[in-house]
């Protein structure tokens, strides 16, 4: 038996994320909340017939932590989307006062529940939520998470396409360390597996344009839209893939290794990886192996080359006070 709750469930990437946990044939009982529709969001996909029975929750009476209570795994895309020429930083202003507010929810009703956070800017939500759970006393680091995956699947999309076709993206796996925007997003592949041929690799103007459109994927959407959306579809895909894989190390017996924005301290190989990027960050992410308990494994960045180290480095830069914005927050949450 497994309840799986979304926050933020009638939004753009909320609906089809909803609809693709319906489909988990692990989720037995589904949750959904946001400020208005969530009822006839559940309500629509009751209709489908599958093992996940479907509830809807609106903030009167309580109704976040009513949706929340004795979750096992909560999914948020919770928040306003990026419109066109707005950044990630800009999103922060909006977005910090929900997520602080739903990581407390969080903390009352569910405070052992995995945590996979998709509110945008992720650098810097990913901070509050861990703030607000110390402050509840219910901090778990090994079950937050900043759910970057989208990275992981554009890198191998836009990769596949370069190399060959974008039908060959499902054999591609190229690790994306960093952080979850723009230039903090930083794709290894030199790491890719398969190997990217060596005319691409050392081709200047053919390795700087994918390694431009893996971390700026997000703008080509926002363009493309026109400014009535951003990466929902994409991202609801990346979110359910990366929830499937955190219900199947809990439940399933199958730990696998991914890529997620963490907090280093979560297992001792953080530290490891700090001594690789020169930098006392708290939050990255990184390679991590699954368990039952979560994280079980923070892994090395690995061998990289000289492009990858200068990328990394301007990353590093850019993550600090985007991590330091979300520690620091401290306005009281807006009432949702």
């Amino acid at each position: 038996m497994v309840k799986a709750v979304v926050c933020g469930a009638a939004g753009g990437i909320g609906q089809p994320l909803s609809l693709l946990l319906k489909l988990n044939p692990l989720i037995t009982e589904l949750s959904l909340y946001d400020v208005v529709n969530a009822i006839g969001v559940a309500t629509d996909l009751s209709h489908i017939a599958t093992p996940a029975q479907v509830t809807g929750y609106l903030p009167p009476d309580n109704g976040a932590e009513k949706a929340l209570k004795d979750a096992d795994i909560v999914v948020i895309p919770a928040g306003v989307p990026r419109k066109p020429g707005m950044t990630r930083d800009d999103l922060f202003k909006v977005n910090a006062g929900i997520c602080a507010t739903l990581a407390q929810a969080i903390a009352n009703a569910c405070p052992k529940a995995f945590i996979l956070v998709i509110s945008n800017p992720v650098n810097s939500t990913v901070p509050v939520f861990a703030e607000t759970l110390k402050k509840a006393g219910v901090f778990d680091p090994k079950k937050l998470f900043g759910v970057s995956h989208l990275d992981i699947v554009r890198a191998a999309t836009f990769a596949a396409t370069v190399v060959s076709s974008p039908a060959d993206a499902p054999k591609y796996s190229i690790p994306v360390v960093g952080g979850h925007s723009g230039a903090t997003i930083v794709p290894l592949l030199s790491q890719s597996n398969p190997k990217i041929p060596a005319e691409i690799l050392s081709n200047k103007e053919k390795r700087d344009a994918l390694v431009n459109r893996i971390q700026f994927g997000g703008d080509e959407v926002v363009k493309a839209k026109d400014g009535a959306g951003s990466a929902t579809l994409s991202m609801a895909q990346a979110g359910a893939e990366f929830t499937e894989f955190v219900l199947q190390a809990a439940y399933g017996k199958k730990s696998r290794t991914v890529q997620a924005y963490v907090f280093l301290g979560a297992d001792s190989g953080g530290e490891g990886v700090k001594k690789e990027i020169g930098a006392e960050v708290d939050y990255f992410s990184v390679n991590i192996e699954l368990g039952p308990a979560g994280i079980e494994k923070i892994l090395p960045i690995g061998t990289i080359d000289d492009q990858e180290r200068t990328l990394l480095a301007a990353a590093v830069k850019e993550l600090g006070p985007s991590i330091e914005k979300g520690v620091s927050f401290t306005p009281a949450p807006p009432k949702l």
